[in-house]
């Protein structure tokens, strides 16, 4: 079985996920030219927690490279099932909700704060995390992502 970062649909995401950011924002998701394969590798492994999720109704998500796996406490099985809004505790939805109704309209933020939870309980506080729109290939909204290196557990 191939790891996750090795199959196509993984791979062809995260050149989804790196195409977006730098359409939304002129920033690279990793700094140097890779292959995508290679590329999808890095991320998966990168110092930083990334998270995407879908175009569902109540989006569920779909992505979530080592850093996010641990943080949420989550096997890639129970993440990728996981609705997105699930992330953060019921009082802090609300706000969240908001957040990505910004989002969708303007493309991106990049100074996101908020709290958020782990599978097991575990709050923690993210900060300064840039939050964009994924758009496909052929150019049809793709879900929405975010990305982050300040988290503080409380």
């Amino acid at each position: 079985m191939n790891a996750i970062w090795q199959t196509e649909p993984i791979i062809a995401h995260t050149q989804i996920l790196a195409r977006s950011l730098k359409k939304w924002t002129g920033r690279e998701l990793l700094a140097g030219k890779y292959l995508p394969a290679e590329q999808a590798e890095k991320v998966f492994h990168a110092p930083f927690v990334l998270v995407s999720h879908g175009t569902e109704a109540d989006p569920v998500l779909n992505y979530g490279n080592a850093a996010a796996l641990a943080l949420w406490e989550m096997s890639w099985a129970e993440l990728t099932r996981t609705p997105s809004r699930l992330t953060a505790e019921a009082p802090n939805r609300e706000e969240r909700a908001r957040l990505l109704a910004t989002v969708a309209q303007l493309g991106f933020i990049d100074d996101y704060s908020g709290i958020r939870i782990s599978k097991t309980g575990r709050r923690f506080r993210i900060a300064q995390a840039a939050v964009w729109n994924l758009v496909s290939v052929t150019g049809q909204p793709a879900g929405q992502a975010a990305m982050f290196s300040h988290r503080e557990y409380l």
